[in-house]
C-alpha cells in the first residue's frame, strides 16, 4: 500500500510504502445467517530513540528504524482505512518516516525523535492505548521490533487486547 506523504518542513512529496493484509472469513452460523470476520494487518516503519541513551549521553542518543505491526479484528459493519492504522503507529513513534527528506526535514525528524524517546515496550503500549477505545476494533495485537543500531540484537514487544 502506497501513501503520498509531504515532508514535514520542505513539503517535498514522496511515496511511503506499507505492508498491508486484509482477510475476510464468512461462515454460516447455526441459525443459517452468515457471520463475517474482517481483519486488517499493517506493518508501519517508524523511528525510535532510546530514552536510556538520551539520559546518559552528553551528545545525543542512539536511534533506529522500527516496525510496528498492528493486527485488528474489525466490526464488519464499520469502516476503517489502512491510513487509520498507519496514523496510530506514526503518531506514537519517536518519529514517523518519509521516503524523501531534505536537510531541513532531516533536522526536524532528528529533533522530533530526540524530544520523544521511546523504548519498544512504550511504543506498543502507546499504540495499543490509542486503538483500544476505537469502537470499530473488536480485538487487536500490536507488535514492535526495533532494529537496534548499537546492539547486535533487535528489541521486541507485543500486546494483545480483546474487547
Amino acid at each position: 500500500h502506497f501513501v503520498k506523504k509531504a515532508a514535514p518542513v520542505s513539503g517535498v512529496e514522496s511515496l511511503m510504502d506499507y505492508e498491508v493484509t486484509w482477510t475476510a472469513k464468512a461462515k454460516q452460523n447455526t441459525s443459517g445467517a452468515i457471520d463475517v470476520e474482517l481483519n486488517l494487518r499493517a506493518l508501519v516503519p517508524v523511528m525510535s530513540l532510546c530514552p536510556c541513551s538520551k539520559e546518559i549521553s552528553e551528545y545525543g542518543a542512539h536511534n533506529q528504524r522500527s516496525h510496528v505491526t498492528m493486527s485488528v479484528e474489525l466490526d464488519p459493519q464499520t469502516k476503517m482505512t489502512v491510513e487509520d492504522l498507519v496514523a496510530a503507529a506514526e503518531s506514537q513513534a519517536s518519529s514517523e518516516l518519509w521516503g524523501l527528506l531534505k536537510r531541513p526535514d532531516e533536522k526536524w525528524v532528528t529533533e522530533r525523535a530526540y524530544d520523544n524517546p521511546k523504548f519498544v515496550e512504550d511504543l506498543v503500549r502507546d499504540v495499543a492505548g490509542q486503538l483500544k477505545d476505537d469502537e470499530r476494533i473488536l480485538s487487536l495485537v500490536v507488535e514492535a521490533e526495533n532494529f537496534e543500531s548499537i546492539h547486535n540484537h533487535s528489541a521486541y514487544a507485543k500486546i494483545s487486547l480483546t474487547k
